[in-house]
């Protein structure tokens, strides 16, 4: 081996290597915020790995092929848990319902486009996060065909990023908002599967963007205003800043019991391609209800995709 393969084989190496760390930190179980940063990743890295992985063995590079192909094993690994989630079974003879997630980014002014997204989708349940001034002076304009609505947040102008359910179902009920920290609306919705918890949620930025026991506590408030609420079968879907397989989505499972949709294709940015993006867009749901597909919808002109899911009872 030369001089010059014998470098590149180790330069490629150590590439890999560095690679594979954001899958073990995934696969690691460990909470620390240095650790839960790295696996929020794994997806894009994933895509880095394989294309690396790839490079090597059109040049002949066989010890870092080998090393790719195990990073890529890893990575594969720690993705699957995000990507391929329990789905539930069905109950024969229930009806189906149809949830619209997004978050619109407050700066974004494009109510054409997010209408043109609602639209498509055409859910019975729409639920929006971060929506900023030029929509909620629009709201009428982008929510119509659903009557029934709440949202939390002052309707002036400068407000703030509101979060907004919105139905064709009837509301039974608006549940309070609290002074909790945590961006969130609430709503008990009479839909044909019986009365279900709507939740629309927004949690901060990870460590080191936000301070670093901002989406713990959040996370906690959530789990408390879940608690408070009627016995109902549960749907929480917003913008949670982390992929379901990492330190929050393991919080959200453990502590309230609830199951993710399925993180593929990812919904951030939108800048990149949804098959490497990052599924930071989440959509929960309680055991007791089946979901039937998950797929993303049409651009809104945020910098996150929308995500469209159905739901049904689950069988006992």
């Amino acid at each position: 081996m030369s001089l010059l393969k014998l470098a590149a084989n180790v330069a490629a190496c150590l590439v890999l290597i560095g690679l594979s760390v954001f899958g073990v930190a995934a696969l690691s179980g460990i909470d620390h915020r240095w650790v839960d940063i790295l696996a929020q990743f794994t997806a894009p890295v994933l895509l880095a790995a394989a294309l690396t992985t790839l490079v090597c063995m059109v040049l002949r590079l066989w010890p870092a092929t080998a090393a790719g192909l195990l990073a890529c094993l890893v990575l594969v690994i720690a993705v699957w848990p995000q990507w391929m989630t329990v789905m539930g079974l069905r109950q024969a003879g229930q009806p189906t319902i149809r949830v619209y997630s997004a978050n619109l980014w407050a700066p974004n002014t494009n109510v054409d486009a997010m209408r043109k997204s609602i639209v498509a989708a055409d859910a019975d349940i729409v639920i929006l996060v971060e929506v900023g001034d030029t929509p909620i002076a629009r709201r009428d304009d982008l929510l119509a065909g659903y009557p029934h609505r709440t949202i939390s947040g002052a309707l002036t102008p400068a407000g703030g990023a509101r979060s907004i359910i919105a139905s064709r179902y009837p509301i039974a009920r608006k549940l309070p908002w609290r002074r909790d920290g945590l961006s969130a609306v609430g709503a008990v919705v009479s839909t044909p599967l019986g009365p279900i918890n709507i939740f629309g949620v927004h949690l901060t930025r990870p460590w080191p963007y936000e301070y670093q026991w901002g989406q713990i506590t959040q996370a906690m408030a959530l789990t408390a205003r879940r608690a408070d609420a009627p016995p109902n079968p549960v749907i929480v879907a917003g913008d949670f800043n982390s992929v379901s397989s990492a330190r929050i989505g393991r919080q959200i499972k453990a502590d309230m019991n609830l199951l993710p949709a399925p993180g593929f294709p990812g919904t951030w940015p939108t800048k990149a391609p949804a098959f490497i993006g990052i599924t930071i867009d989440q959509v929960y749901r309680s055991p007791d209800l089946a979901l039937l597909s998950r797929r993303i919808g049409e651009p809104t002109g945020s910098d996150h995709y929308p995500v469209v899911t159905e739901f049904t009872r689950a069988r006992k």
